[in-house]
């Protein structure tokens, strides 16, 4: 792994655009979360695609794709940020969280299979929590049959497994994931059998604008609340997002949703697990929150104001 640029803050996240041994040039991230220390929690945000096929509305990844990355490609992040702080591969944070989730849809990449395989045998990390967030596009269902084996292997408990949801209205859903995906139904019988006794329950994440559509009945007719549960985040500020008149509707003084809080009054009421996740805002600068993709900000001509501060034109020479 060849590192091109490392821009960020120690205390909170770093970004790195990489030159893989392949050849391509991808990001990564690590981040803590003041004031909880690094030993506590480490997260690291790993690619597994050279871009995206998706498109989803709000997530400055996707617009190109250029392949599938090798086990040896994706594992090279990890070493990397791994070796930097811990040479030796033993992680003492007792929570270290590696999530799939930078560049590309897992679910899309076997090789994803491959490192979540390897990683119990290579690094030393009793606080090891992999994971994945996906759309659960069609024609992967063998991703995720695999993935089933390999979390009672080697993760019983310590896996999270995240579907990325924003919408309970199909039609919506269709124009912000543009891709055949999974049903509903179908996400909720794959949980059925994911979540068994000591497991994390499967989260359905609803990144939130106020224009999306999101009705309680639907998740009480197909979720049960003792297997999912509801994370809801910010539409973080992305050129994509504004390209699409999203808006988000977290209030982050309050950390509640405006327009959509009887949303999340019924499913409480319902018994519903539902966590507002706000990341910290300066990492909106840093770039390294989700739907952010510094390659993205460095190509455009007329800059966003809210996101992407820390980035500086200096890039452009590894484009």
């Amino acid at each position: 792994m060849e590192i091109l640029k490392r821009f960020g803050k120690d205390e909170i996240a770093y970004v790195y655009l990489g030159k893989t041994s392949k050849g391509n040039i991808i990001e990564f991230v690590e981040s803590i979360q003041p004031p909880i220390p690094r030993e506590e929690k480490w997260v690291l945000i790993i690619s597994t695609l050279n871009g995206c096929p998706i498109g989803c509305l709000m997530c400055d990844a996707g617009g190109f794709y250029k392949g599938k990355l090798t086990k040896d490609e994706i594992m090279e992040q990890i070493l990397f940020l791994i070796s930097k702080r811990y040479p030796t591969y033993n992680v003492p944070a007792k929570k270290f969280k590696i999530q799939f989730a930078r560049m590309g849809e897992p679910a899309l990449n076997m090789a994803v299979i491959d490192v979540l395989n390897e990683l119990p045998h290579i690094v030393n990390a009793p606080g090891l929590m992999p994971s994945i967030s996906t759309i659960a596009p069609i024609g992967s269902e063998m991703f995720f049959e695999m993935l089933l084996d390999i979390k009672e292997k080697y993760y019983r408990g310590k896996f999270q497994l995240q579907f990325s949801i924003h919408s309970t209205d199909n039609e919506q859903r269709d124009k912000i994931i543009p891709v055949k995906k999974w049903n509903f139904k179908q996400i909720a019988n794959y949980g059925e059998k994911f979540v068994k006794d000591g497991d994390r329950k499967v989260t359905l994440n609803f990144a939130l604008a106020k224009e999306n559509i999101v009705e309680p009945e639907i998740i009480f007719k197909y979720f049960d609340p003792d297997k999912f549960l509801i994370k809801i985040t910010p539409i973080n500020p992305t050129y994509s997002s504004t390209e699409n008149g999203l808006h988000s509707d977290i209030d982050i003084t309050s950390n509640s949703p405006i327009i959509h809080k009887t949303f999340v009054e019924k499913l409480q009421l319902k018994n519903y697990d539902v966590i507002i996740s706000i990341g910290e805002l300066e990492e909106n600068k840093i770039g390294s929150n989700c739907g952010q993709y510094v390659q993205k900000h460095i190509m455009k001509s007329e800059k966003l104001v809210e996101g992407y501060q820390l980035v500086t034109n200096s890039l452009k020479t590894y484009q």
